[in-house]
């Protein structure tokens, strides 16, 4: 593992897109931005996808992370709700993670490194995010997913770290 690393964060959505990226050196964590792409509601999915990978891009450009880590997708109610979600995972996965490697963890497996439950409900997820991070304020729900995601990302990386160590 190297001694330092940039994660970028996206927690996709077909209106709302949260990201965050952190640099992890060793055990301190340094959150470098955070926030919400907001998508134009009025224009149709094709429209939306085109502006989601040209401002993914831009974060890629500005920020370049060494990892990029993205949300599975899970069940939706319905069928069309799905296919745009995974629309929008693709347009995540190609243009954040051009030139680096991509990561995926459910939902599920997030709440559980960073809450300590599976099922936990997103008000717990925004708090345990202010707290891990020391943060000044509840970031908002996309964003705070973001962030979860890299924590859960962190964590991962240390565990498989541990292990390497240990063989």
């Amino acid at each position: 593992m190297p001694d330092s690393v940039r994660i970028l964060g996206i927690d996709p959505g077909s209106r709302c897109t949260g990201y965050a990226v952190i640099d992890v050196f060793g055990s301190d964590v340094n959150v470098v931005a955070y926030g919400v792409l907001k998508l134009p509601q009025k224009k149709p999915v094709s429209e939306r996808l085109k502006q989601l990978d040209i401002l993914l891009r831009q974060l890629g450009e500005e920020h370049r992370p060494d990892e990029v880590v993205v949300e599975e997708v899970f069940v939706a109610v319905n069928a069309r709700s799905a296919l745009v979600l995974g629309q929008v995972r693709g347009v995540a996965i190609v243009a954040a993670g051009a030139s680096c490697p991509v990561f995926e963890y459910s939902a599920r497996a997030v709440k559980k490194a960073v809450v300590g439950y599976g099922q936990a409900d997103k008000g717990q997820v925004v708090q345990m995010v202010k707290t891990l991070l020391r943060l000044p304020e509840a970031p908002a729900q996309d964003a705070a997913d973001a962030l979860a995601l890299v924590l859960c990302h962190m964590y991962s990386r240390r565990f498989e770290a541990r292990l390497e160590g240990a063989r």
